[in-house]
């Protein structure tokens, strides 16, 4: 009988023991993994920082619906659900929480409010739950429309079950429960392998696909375009097929957007466009929502990226041959420990703009008293109901580790602002003014900036320093941008409108051809960059930064590409023993095509004509215009003159107007094309602030003639005959424009010798008196 109980006492006892010894149950989901996001959008901006991707509630003071999903739970039992979240503005001390949501389980909330703790990622306590086994619905609930934010939940039967903290800790215990297998996927090899998808990684792509590679595409949001996407919507600037190599730029209008505002409007940036342009190639392998998160090496050469899917967690490793950094902040190069610059002082920031309108009835808006804390006079209006560029903020701040800081202080400044106009002193005026659209994605500037074997500066542009490999035209302005002293008093730590500075010395026209050298890294053998990482100094960038420039420099990384894909070399020997056969691939039409790098190129019957050097012709082409045509751009200039194109109906890419009473002349000369007589046209637009008396000399030899030009009266025409001349051949014809007794501004376009014999609407013209 004792025995017996002994028995019986020692298996309890084991399995008891056993009981105690197993395991805690365990649910763990990842938000960006929810089957429905609902309201809520997927942010992979600050991935490096806070070690995933996260769904925010972006519903500019409106809840938005519920993200939801379903999860298996293993076991019967009590859990502690712990939710990993931030309160957003708390880094700032301010309060209350704005980010507000709550968790529910089966369609009831858990008891705890979540986002309103930590100005960190961090675990909050969400409360306990009693489950059965089974599957159970999940929903994130948002409160309040002011960006809450879920990184992933775990829900666990043991009581002291908080998940780890620690970044390598969190990131070795997050692979573990999402069950990720020890090797990635691997895809390749590929002959280019392109991490990012704004324009500098299309154009890469795209041009050398055309170019036979066999290309990967790696962006990490769900659309195409970076900057000039419908996320972030920054209009694309720098002006493209112009300059040595007239061709670059040809892919990049296939797909740039027709902004009429910055921001403009979602339609206007074509995010189907972009990805229809990219899916039309079959040399091209797109990864969309995937984030490069390392690199593998073999010596100075990089053999792979890895990527994480940032829907689900799953990684993936990306064979090549040969990579560009498209990153913006110089990601591929930093891991690859690739020489690097970043400026420590004077840095540029990051915008995010916003939009609003005005409705038939009054609207309210919530109070934000965890906004900035803004009175009417502490920001530029938002006229045209946008705010612009200028909504800037992160002025040598940390751009990289603090990048998710810069972005909601930027959104502290808006919801600010708006307060100010609805509950604030512009309540008055703004009674039915609603906000429509905050870009939750950051447009940064600046940061780090990868080394080549030529690092740009900006006396080499203003000075028009020649390199043999020049190609890129770069015609926007030397645009560097600081705090704007009249907006910084209120915040003089942290400043949230900018100005630009411009420095005007680059030809706009034309373009300083940037050199390929600054596209390759001088350290790394395989490693190209384009976009605003390239081997520039911090003052040349304000002029390559803008998006078709950083386009067209992804033009030429995607041919040289192809040059070292056949010839088996790095991109520096494409300078050194291969830079004729890159410059002939830079004449080539933008859907010029092969196969394979050593296939036959073929011209599709598409292709785009060729531009000049000053690009293509935005108004009146001049060569199809009748008689003999010479331009503004071809005019000799003295004085200030100010382009224009504002006044349509202008030959060629425009005009140029200047002041009356001033000292400004333009001189043309056009050559008969023949001994005969000519009417002596001259294109202008008519205005009311334009001159009524326009000084004109016409020689030729010893002829000459002044007349006066009526540049007030509106005409039938686009131009307006100035007189009639008996030319001959050989003798050039001089028309000299005089602004020095001029009534009003004086506008100059083109001026044209026209045969008389073949004169087809003289009469519709009115002579000059």
């Amino acid at each position: 009988m004792v025995a017996d109980m002994f028995r019986f006492f020692s298996l309890f006892v084991v399995m008891f023991a056993a009981v105690a010894a197993s395991p805690a149950a365990e649910v763990f989901v990842e938000a960006e993994s929810f089957d429905d996001h609902g309201g809520w959008n997927l942010d992979t901006q600050f991935i490096q920082q806070m070690g995933s991707p996260y769904l925010i509630a972006h519903g500019l003071g409106n809840p938005i619906a519920d993200a939801s999903t379903t999860a298996s739970v293993p076991e019967n039992g009590t859990y502690h659900v712990w939710v990993r979240t931030i309160d957003w503005v708390a880094r700032w001390g301010a309060k209350p929480s704005p980010g507000q949501f709550k968790l529910l389980i089966n369609g009831k909330p858990l008891e705890n409010t979540l986002g309103t703790e930590g100005a960190s990622w961090s675990w909050q306590n969400g409360g306990e739950v009693s489950l059965r086994a089974g599957q159970v619905e999940l929903e994130l609930h948002d409160l309040t429309g002011f960006d809450g934010r879920c990184d992933c939940i775990y829900l666990t039967t043991d009581a002291d079950g908080k998940p780890p903290t620690d970044e390598v800790e969190l990131a070795a215990w997050r692979r573990e429960q999402l069950h990720l297998p020890k090797e990635p996927q691997t895809k390749g090899p590929y002959d280019l392998v392109v991490i990012g998808g704004g324009y500098a990684g299309m154009g890469s792509a795209i041009s050398a696909a055309r170019m036979g590679c066999r290309v990967a595409l790696v962006q990490d949001r769900p659309v195409l375009g970076g900057n000039g996407s419908s996320e972030v919507r920054v209009w694309a600037m720098g002006n493209i097929r112009r300059g040595k190599y007239p061709r670059i730029g040809e892919i990049i209008e296939e797909f740039a957007d027709k902004a009429s505002k910055s921001p403009g409007t979602y339609e206007e940036f074509g995010d189907a466009l972009k990805e229809q342009v990219v899916r039309a190639e079959p040399n091209i392998d797109l990864l969309l929502n995937h984030h490069a998160t390392a690199v593998e090496m073999d010596g100075s050469k990089i053999v792979a990226v890895s990527a994480m899917d940032t829907r689900s967690g799953g990684e993936v490793k990306i064979i090549g041959d040969y990579f560009v950094d498209c990153t913006g902040h110089g990601w591929v190069g930093h891991w690859a420990k690739a020489d690097l610059d970043m400026t420590d002082a004077g840095r540029m920031g990051m915008s995010n703009m916003w939009a609003w309108d005005e409705l038939d009835s009054p609207t309210s808006f919530p109070e934000t008293p965890w906004a900035l804390d803004l009175n009417m006079e502490d920001f530029p209006y938002p006229r045209d109901h946008h705010g612009q560029w200028f909504w800037e903020s992160g002025f040598d701040k940390d751009a990289i580790g603090g990048a998710e800081a810069i972005r909601d202080w930027n959104l502290r400044a808006v919801y600010g602002a708006f307060n100010a106009m609805k509950n604030g002193d512009g309540a008055e005026d703004h009674k039915s003014a609603v906000l429509t659209w905050v870009a939750f994605v950051g447009g940064p500037r600046e940061s780090r900036r990868l080394m080549g074997d030529v690092v740009l500066t900006e006396e080499d542009i203003v000075s028009k320093r020649d390199f043999p490999d020049g190609c890129v035209p770069s015609t926007w302005s030397i645009d560097l941008h600081y705090p704007k002293k009249e907006y910084a008093d209120k915040f003089p730590d942290n400043p949230f409108i900018s100005v630009a500075v411009h420095d005007r010395r680059v030809d706009k026209s034309y373009g300083y051809p940037v050199p390929y050298r600054c596209f390759y890294s001088r350290n790394i053998d395989n490693l190209f960059m384009a976009g605003r990482d390239i081997s520039v100094t911090h003052q040349a960038l304000g002029t390559v930064r803008v998006m078709k420039t950083c386009g067209m420099m992804g033009e030429v990384v995607g041919k040289a590409a192809s040059l070292c894909a056949l010839n088996d070399c790095s991109p520096r020997d494409v300078y050194e023993k291969h830079l004729g056969d890159l410059l002939a691939l830079l004449e080539l039409p933008g859907k010029a095509r092969r196969s394979t790098p050593s296939d036959e190129i073929m011209i599709p019957d598409d292709a785009l004509p060729l531009a000049g050097p000053n690009g293509p012709p935005t108004g009146h082409n001049p060569a199809k215009l009748e008689g003999t045509v010479v331009d503004d751009s071809r005019a000799v200039l003295t004085g200030k003159w100010t382009d224009g194109t504002g006044l349509k109906g202008y030959v060629g890419d425009g005009y140029r107007y200047a002041s009356g009473k001033s000292d400004a002349t333009a001189e043309f000369t056009l050559p008969p094309p023949k001994t005969g007589n000519y009417e002596l046209r001259y294109f202008t637009k008519a205005h009311a602030n334009r001159s009524s008396n326009t000084k004109i000399t016409v020689t030729q030899g010893d002829w000459k003639r002044t007349y006066e030009l009526d540049q007030q009266t509106p005409r039938e025409a686009d131009w307006t005959v100035v007189g009639t001349i008996s030319a001959r051949v050989g003798v050039p014809v001089q028309v000299l424009v005089d602004c020095k007794t001029a009534n009003g501004t004086v506008h100059i376009d083109a001026i044209s010798l026209v045969e008389m014999s073949v004169e087809k609407s003289s009469k519709k013209s009115v002579e000059a008196k």
